[in-house]
């Protein structure tokens, strides 16, 4: 009985097993992906760190997006390319909670994240002479900690809700990792279906909310360039906010596309590519977004590696 229980508890990731041949070309994109987040974010860390020019609010906030994004990533890669490897993969019920809950709570952060971020580019283009003492760094770690508390109470309210849901049927998931509405699909229906509702709602708040935040935040940005009479002015805006924007669009899209459709008309075929492309593909391309067009970013990068090469010619 125990060696059956073990069984049970354990889920069978079909992952792309349906395009066997794509699984290799599949690999090898998502190892470069990784391995372009974990430079890129790491890179970005450490100039804003290093670099006195860059110790502001909005390298302070993309310091803490960069991390969320290695983190993120780091959450469903390591899974993924073990089910690209294998012709079956089994996860224990232990190790698919903690992974949703992971990629859950950094998701989350993210996407309270990018709605501050907004923020504070609407502060910084709408109040230009009043930014300095709105954004002060006592604010700053304040908003950042929200997010990351943010994220954390969601993913725990989300696992909670889905442990109070019995699983029907064989345990296969039509997935690459245990995302939400693929384990929502092995839940019995009868009285799960407030439970599900309550999910649902979390949903809805912790994504809509901060879209609604980022649309009024940018609302106000259009607004002010708009009354701009300095050409280089509405440049600089549209500099300043033109990557955050593209960034939100990459990551919310897809999002949105995955977590606000009811379960039954969740499409798992399709819903396996779109994953692949937010969880994977968006943080390799946010420090590519964020740094090169930014001048101050390139110029960061210049000084840290003079200092470096000058430092060598010295020994």
């Amino acid at each position: 009985m125990k060696a059956n229980y073990s069984t049970e508890e354990r889920f069978l990731l079909l992952g792309f097993s349906d395009w066997p041949s794509l699984q290799p070309v599949l690999f090898a994109l998502v190892l470069l992906c990784y391995l372009l987040t974990l430079t890129g974010n790491s890179v970005l860390v450490l100039l804003a760190v290093r670099d006195p020019r860059l110790h502001t609010p909005m390298y302070y906030f993309l310091c803490h997006l960069a991390l969320v994004d290695a983190g993120f990533t780091t959450s469903v890669v390591p899974p993924l390319l073990a089910n690209l490897r294998r012709p079956a993969f089994w996860l224990p019920r232990s190790h698919c909670t903690a992974q949703l809950c992971a990629s859950l709570a950094l998701g989350s952060a993210e996407c309270v994240l990018l709605a501050v971020m907004a923020l504070d580019r609407a502060a910084a283009v709408c109040l230009p002479l009043r930014y300095a003492g709105l954004a002060s760094a006592r604010l700053c770690r304040a908003l950042a900690s929200a997010s990351w508390l943010g994220g954390l109470t969601n993913s725990v309210a989300q696992t909670a809700l889905l442990a109070e849901r019995p699983l029907c049927g064989p345990r296969l998931l039509d997935h690459f990792i245990c995302e939400l509405p693929a384990l929502l699909k092995l839940a019995c229906g009868g009285d799960g279906d407030t439970t599900e509702n309550q999910m649902f709602a979390a949903r809805v708040v912790i994504l809509l909310l901060p879209s609604a935040v980022i649309l009024a935040s940018y609302g106000a940005v259009a607004r002010a360039v708009c009354c701009m009479r300095s050409s280089g002015g509405r440049r600089r805006a549209v500099g300043t906010c033109g990557s955050h924007l593209t960034a939100v669009c990459l990551f919310y899209g897809s999002a949105i596309y995955t977590y606000l459709q009811p379960t039954q008309r969740y499409n798992q075929a399709r819903g396996k590519f779109v994953s692949l492309f937010y969880t994977v593909v968006t943080p390799a391309l946010n420090p590519l977004i964020y740094t090169l067009r930014n001048k101050e970013v390139k110029g960061a990068a210049r000084r840290l590696l003079w200092s470096l090469g000058r430092g060598q010619a010295v020994q």
